[in-house]
């Protein structure tokens, strides 16, 4: 088996800058629902965002060795999409690994897992998605995968698919999708602020939605 796949194809650059900016929510809508992951994973801080290419990494449980093997291996811009095999009670990342992404220019890590120093890590204003934060250390022994289908979050994630996240949460764009799902995005965007103009005037989303029928078939009774 091959542990480590260095070659993969991302997304056009042109398309992930044009992604910057839209809402998660609003791009999983227009995607069709595709993508979500687990609401577990959050921003390490608010406003913190992500928007790159996934670079896939597989941990054994309490060991971070293959997160090290992905720092050298990563490109700028890239985002690092770690799973820990289920195991959260060690903190996979810190703050000596995130100066060394920011310093190679990556896009942020994205972990279904645990982090630490945190507060160092805000600080320097690396973007990190994760489950939380715990202080044990790692070991660094065992082999794991890069840059293989993972399920991450519940999500299945292709190396090259693009990874997004806000405040909302997280959303995968699978790359042969991406130019589709952004159009789709942005019409989307654009008919919420046509949609916005009436409800700011006080239309009631009832009447603009036409849910006065749905409430009639239900059998709503009000006094």
């Amino acid at each position: 088996m091959v542990h480590v796949i260095n070659k993969i194809e991302r997304p056009a650059k042109e398309i992930i800058n044009r992604f910057r900016g839209i809402g998660t929510a609003t791009v999983h809508e227009a995607s069709g629902r595709k993508g979500y992951v687990d609401c577990a994973i959050k921003p390490i801080a608010k406003g913190v965002r992500i928007c790159g290419p996934a670079f896939t990494v597989q941990c054994h449980p309490k060991d971070n060795l293959m997160l090290h093997k992905a720092l050298e291996r990563a490109q700028p811009g890239d985002i690092l999409v770690a799973t820990v095999g289920g195991y959260y009670e060690a903190g996979y990342w810190g703050g000596l690994m995130a100066t060394s992404a920011v310093g190679r220019k990556l896009g942020g890590l994205a972990i279904d897992g645990t982090v630490r120093d945190s507060e160092e890590m805000i600080r320097m204003g690396f973007p990190i998605f994760c489950r939380g934060c715990c202080i044990l250390g790692t070991a660094k022994s065992t082999l794991g995968l890069i840059n293989h289908p993972t399920l991450f979050g519940g999500a299945m994630v292709n190396p090259g698919d693009l990874i997004l996240g806000d405040d909302d949460g997280m959303v995968i764009v699978e790359r042969a999708e991406c130019e589709e799902v952004l159009a789709k995005s942005l019409a989307r965007t654009e008919a919420e602020e046509k949609k916005a103009v009436h409800l700011r005037a006080g239309v009631s989303s009832v009447e603009f939605n036409k849910l006065g029928k749905v409430f009639e078939f239900l059998g709503l009774k009000e006094e």
